[in-house]
């Protein structure tokens, strides 16, 4: 997985753990160490510096980081019940200013998108389509992994491609983007490890940019609602994510012992939506259920571009 979101959703997941006040703290008065500002609390105002007193045993230090690392911030357990059951509340009171109580969004949606992949790289099956030309016109379809292809299954694949033929008449224009394709494929086909490589450390990208495509389709779907901004679709759209994010998560662990049937776990995700979208935004329930499907179409449209462009990527990963 690519580095910079593990970087940033590992930074972000620091925030999930409260750090444990200590009896090591100076009194109220006592010069910082540092500055020498008289500290009016555990750090100081001045410069920002700890107050504490480190010196003191290794296995009281090991313990007390210890404590620190298991005491949990109150606010996860605060802001998953609102997220997945009143997530307009929880929104609401995000841009209204109360935000101290609650995870800050970004964070949250980091490290929700990043068990995602965590998650979905230890249950999944890694699919591949096989195209089988020998019975004409007729393709055979295999759920077989890319890496466990059989040299015949490959060079058959291979062979098809070489002999194969477009159904769009693009002329001699349409050649160079032929050849690049069967190129590819057939160097995939011989390495699809360092294929699926290329696709993990793109997806989160890709992922990613969800997030501003939702902030501007919700933007043009509430053009006429002038009180509310493109930070307000951001917050929004942190949230939702991140709550569809956590139901994908339940839905790939349960796959794991009922098989696909664990997947109606998402059925539930346009009434979630529905109700988040119409407590937040104050809208009728007609004008809620038209800008849920305007918002539906261009997400599938959106999600269909980045799918064909992260497979465009991987493939021209695949000449380097």
């Amino acid at each position: 997985m690519s580095n910079e979101l593990e970087v940033a959703a590992g930074a972000s997941a620091g925030g999930f753990v409260q750090r444990v006040p200590h009896k090591h703290t100076p009194p109220v008065g006592t010069p910082c160490a540092n500055c020498a500002t008289p500290l009016q609390g555990p750090w100081c105002h001045a410069c920002g510096q700890s107050g504490e007193d480190f010196h003191r045993s290794i296995l009281r230090l090991c313990g007390e980081a210890a404590e620190g690392l298991l005491h949990m911030d109150g606010r996860l357990w605060r802001t998953l019940p609102d997220l997945m059951l009143r997530p307009a509340r929880l929104t609401r009171a995000y841009l209204g200013g109360h935000r101290a109580p609650q995870i800050p969004p970004l964070r949250l949606f980091l490290v929700v998108l990043l068990m995602i992949f965590l998650v979905g790289g230890l249950t999944s099956q890694r699919k591949a389509v096989i195209i089988d030309d020998r019975a004409g016109a007729r393709t055979r379809i295999s759920a077989k992994p890319l890496a466990q292809l059989t040299p015949a299954e490959r060079a058959n694949i291979a062979e098809s491609l070489s002999h194969g033929s477009t159904k769009f008449d693009l002329g001699k224009s349409g050649q160079p983007a032929a050849t690049w394709l069967k190129d590819r494929v057939t160097r995939t086909l011989a390495d699809p490890e360092r294929f699926y490589l290329i696709l993990e450390q793109w997806a989160e990208r890709f992922a990613f940019l969800m997030l501003p495509i939702s902030a501007l389709l919700l933007s043009v779907v509430f053009v006429f609602q002038r009180r509310f901004y493109l930070f307000d679709h951001t917050i929004f759209s942190l949230h939702s994510l991140s709550a569809m994010g956590i139901a994908i998560i339940a839905a790939m662990l349960l796959s794991t012992v009922l098989d696909e049937s664990a997947f109606v776990l998402l059925l539930p995700a346009p009434v979630h939506l529905f109700r988040h979208m119409r407590g937040v935004y104050r809208t009728s329930v007609l004008g809620t259920l038209i800008r849920m499907g305007l918002l539906f179409v261009g997400s599938v449209i959106a999600a269909a571009i980045l799918f064909v462009g992260l497979i465009a990527v991987g493939l021209n990963g695949m000449g380097a």
